[in-house]
């Protein structure tokens, strides 16, 4: 049964993440909405949405992670499905944003990926989009409805907070100079002191050198970074912290892709630990790896739902860690 105060609400859950929907589901207490979403032989994605949406308040969930294309297909069907059902409003919920890396044209001939994706849900009939921690901000401009892009710095400040004997022995290391806003960000709500790497590629994904700007020696070294990929920037990064003198490091992630070698690499790399949120379902990745742990975002998209749908403010949650226990 679902919550008095929710009654308008219905939250869909795609294929790629339905353990976070219903982790969000029970924090709402309400039930995820049914909707049967299926491939058959023929490849094609086929929707159903099983229960009356008309006039209702739509949340809809996927997530970029495993079969990416049949995920985005996934979500712009069930957008258009609710959208021609007569759904009041709705929100997609991507925890990882579709394409966020191919945000921009950066040689001849390249394609705005990014761009293109925030196109298709507008026409699906998208009418606001909730994610989180966009590979780059300027994303949300591709869109012509209200963005909620949320933060994961409040719940790794937090977690820092808890986890640490004494934080005054940490400090925070940015992989790249991309990443500087996000680690100093960190660093001054912890107030402690702020590292970083100049680092030089030859490729993509591939790193030939990095020089660290800061001092390290006999600290509690953290990398921060929006998402752990193939892990290669991290694994090195790792390995020149400790070379320069750190007596553990530690890793944090907002998106944990961890594709390719990434388990070998995190293994190797000499990392106590890779600290990532569970925007991406990794249960089969992380059995590989004890090295691997994550945090549960699900109350702060609950939060956030919860706000949307009655017209509060979201950006107290840029900022801060919502009560988690219970709603």
């Amino acid at each position: 049964m679902a919550s008095a105060a929710y009654a308008n609400i219905k939250l869909f859950s795609g294929n790629s993440h339905p353990e976070l929907a219903a982790l969000i589901a029970k924090r709402l207490h309400i039930p995820l909405a049914r909707a049967t979403v299926v491939q058959p032989g023929s490849g094609e994605t086929k929707v159903t949405i099983t229960e009356s949406v008309r006039d209702f308040d739509v949340y809809i969930l996927n997530t970029c992670a495993g079969e990416v294309n049949t995920s985005l297909m996934e979500l712009c069907i069930m957008i258009h499905a609710c959208k021609i059902a007569s759904a009041r409003r709705i929100t997609a919920i991507i925890p990882h944003f579709f394409y966020a890396r191919q945000d921009k044209k950066d040689k001849s001939r390249a394609p705005i990926t990014a761009k293109l994706v925030a196109n298709m849900l507008r026409e699906a009939g998208c009418d606001h989009v909730i994610t989180m921690d966009l590979h780059a901000s300027q994303i949300q401009g591709f869109f012509d409805v209200p963005v909620d892009n949320l933060y994961a710095e409040p719940l790794m400040v937090d977690y820092i907070r808890n986890h640490f004997d004494d934080v005054r022995d940490v400090v925070i290391v940015s992989p790249d100079a991309g990443g500087a806003k996000r680690a100093t960000n960190i660093a001054d709500k912890l107030n402690v002191d702020f590292a970083l790497f100049h680092k030089e590629r030859k490729r993509a994904n591939e790193v030939s050198r990095m020089v660290l700007v800061g001092s390290v020696k006999d600290k509690v070294a953290i990398l921060v970074d929006d998402m752990a990929d193939t892990c290669g920037t991290m694994g090195l990064a790792a390995r020149n912290l400790i070379e320069s003198g750190a007596k553990k490091v530690y890793s944090f992630a907002t998106h944990g892709i961890l594709s390719g070698p990434a388990i070998k690499v995190i293994n190797e790399s000499g990392m106590e630990k890779l600290v990532v949120t569970n925007t991406i379902p990794l249960a089969d990745r992380a059995a590989e790896c004890s090295k691997i742990e994550q945090i549960d975002v699900s109350h702060v998209l609950a939060e956030t739902i919860r706000r949307s749908h009655f017209g509060e403010s979201v950006s107290y949650l840029f900022h801060e860690v919502p009560y988690s226990n219970g709603r």
